[in-house]
């Protein structure tokens, strides 16, 4: 059997840090090679993460320390705002390292390559600087993919999404508290997600979000208006045959729960509903905030930017 690649987290203390290390822990190609956290420094992964064994602790690395661990890639879990003296780091001592960075500070950048691989796989030609999409972004591209270029007009997109989604750091957005019974409206215009999504497709999107009581999963509704007049069975045809062959989306005719794609690797898209006069069309995409759209894709990433498999370590029986 090859050596196994090594592979680096960085702000592993977070939600989506701890499924990362579940999947590279099961990943038959990929070795951890450390877990960098401030706040967890010393204490053993074994204690945080159900599942995992070994030795291997936490540790308080800084910029220059991540780069002297020689990985093969590393994968940037940090806050936005973060990434940039990590990168010039890592560029100055180690440039051949691969970096998945998952925070937004390079999605517009276009030295790097944008991994949504369902939409973006045929730009892939063997970049190291790989930017992950983000949850919300990621659900609302796939569900207005395949009508590109029979739109009449933005389309507009309501979100919601588990309070996993506002990350470990205390705030509004993840007080159980403030959210029991509640729906909570944010940035509901000009958001990160809004801007990332109308550069990536090429048409303005527009795009209210919202946080939810439940933990985890994002479910997004999409209104587009089409120029021509559709039937709604061919509508769903172009979807399937859009996302046919890809694994980790289920195109159905009802529209998906949040609550069945929770833990899950994929997304479910459908609810493909016509308003009267065939124009006006409402479809609902679901996905888990922090597996496909976070962990599972940089896994996507990291697969293809070492060769391997693309869904190598994602867990298939639990896969949409």
């Amino acid at each position: 059997m090859s050596t196994p690649k090594t592979v680096g987290i960085v702000g592993a203390r977070g939600h989506t840090g701890a499924e990362l290390i579940r999947l590279i822990a099961r990943h038959p190609q990929l070795e951890l090679a450390f877990v960098s956290s401030r706040e967890l420094d010393g204490q053993k992964v074994s204690d945080h993460i159900e599942g995992f064994t070994g030795e291997l602790r936490y540790e308080n690395l800084s910029h220059e320390q991540v780069g002297a661990k020689g990985a093969d890639a590393v994968i940037l879990a940090l806050p936005n705002g973060k990434a940039g003296d990590l990168v010039a780091a890592l560029d100055a001592q180690a440039p051949d390292t691969i970096i998945v960075d998952l925070s937004a500070d390079y999605r517009f950048d276009p030295h790097w390559y944008y991994g949504l691989p369902e939409l973006t796989r045929q730009d892939y030609a063997g970049q190291t600087r790989i930017s992950n999409p983000g949850c919300y972004a990621t659900a609302m591209q796939l569900a207005i993919a395949p009508l590109l270029g029979r739109l009449a007009g933005p389309p507009q997109c309501f979100g919601v999404s588990g309070y996993s989604g506002a990350g470990t750091t205390p705030s509004d957005k993840n007080n159980t508290e403030l959210l029991r019974d509640n729906l909570m409206p944010y940035a509901l215009t000009d958001h990160m997600h809004e801007r990332e999504v109308s550069r990536h497709l090429g048409v303005p999107v527009e795009f209210m979000p919202h946080v939810a009581p439940h933990f985890r999963g994002i479910t997004m509704t999409v209104n587009l208006w089409l120029q021509q007049a559709a039937k709604v069975e061919d509508i769903r045809a172009r979807y399937r045959e859009r996302y046919a062959g890809e694994p980790l989306v289920r195109v159905l005719d009802e529209a998906p729960w949040v609550s069945r794609i929770a833990g899950r690797h994929g997304v479910e898209i459908g609810g493909f509903t016509l308003a009267p006069g065939g124009k006006r069309l409402v479809v609902v995409a679901t996905l888990d905030n922090l597996l496909k759209g976070a962990a599972t894709q940089a896994m996507q990433n990291l697969n293809r930017a070492f060769g391997f498999d693309e869904l190598d370590s994602i867990p298939q029986e639990t896969t949409v």
